[in-house]
């Protein structure tokens, strides 16, 4: 695909289409990944945003226990040693 480099003010930018903005879920920022001669725009997504705060609450809360044991019941540990 070829696309057209255009002049934002002294800078220079590459407009988008909609079509694409959508296509790879593109809000307000991308990550830029220059590398072997290539530019590589990856949509900036933020799964684990805000999980510091939702940690913390948890501790308050004493919620933060382990779901599995470290050791389950039939381990031999000595088999380890």
């Amino acid at each position: 695909m070829e696309a057209s480099i255009i002049k934002i003010g002294n800078s220079k930018g590459l407009r988008l289409s909609k079509t694409i903005l959508e296509k790879y879920n593109i809000k307000d920022k991308v990550e830029m990944i220059l590398e072997k001669g290539q530019i590589i725009l990856k949509p900036i997504d933020k799964p684990r945003e805000n999980w510091e705060q939702a940690f913390k609450k948890m501790r308050e809360n004493v919620d933060d226990k382990l779901l599995l044991s470290d050791v389950f019941e039939d381990e031999n540990l000595e088999e380890w040693n």
